[in-house]
């Protein structure tokens, strides 16, 4: 996984084997490798902005995944404030069993 390092020492409370990649700064390139198939999942930490992020979501749902809130609630854009809260992109089945997990723990990360 990549992104925040919160996010990654919380999913590591869970699961021993989740491995967190060095850091990777750019929000885009992280979201194209979840489309690419060479990162599992990666968070964004809740400073993005629509042009931060709408190229790179379009990537990873042609790719078969999918982009959310940690609570599976969908990015709009174009709306009049245009930053977003946390995120979460993995391919779909991944990110189905992310997102249960999230809801069940999200107390967890505040």
């Amino acid at each position: 996984m990549a992104g925040p390092k919160r996010f990654g020492a919380w999913l590591a409370t869970i699961d021993s084997e989740i491995v967190q990649t060095p850091r990777i700064g750019s929000l885009a390139l992280r979201l194209a490798r979840v489309a690419q198939g060479e990162l599992d999942l990666t968070f964004a930490g809740g400073t993005s902005h629509d042009w931060d992020l709408a190229a790179a979501d379009l990537l990873v749902h042609e790719a078969g995944g999918s982009m959310t809130g940690l609570t599976g609630q969908t990015v709009i854009y174009n709306r009049p404030d245009l930053a977003h809260g946390a995120l979460l992109a993995a391919g779909r089945e991944r990110h189905a069993t992310l997102i249960d997990l999230m809801r069940n723990r999200l107390a967890d990360l505040a």
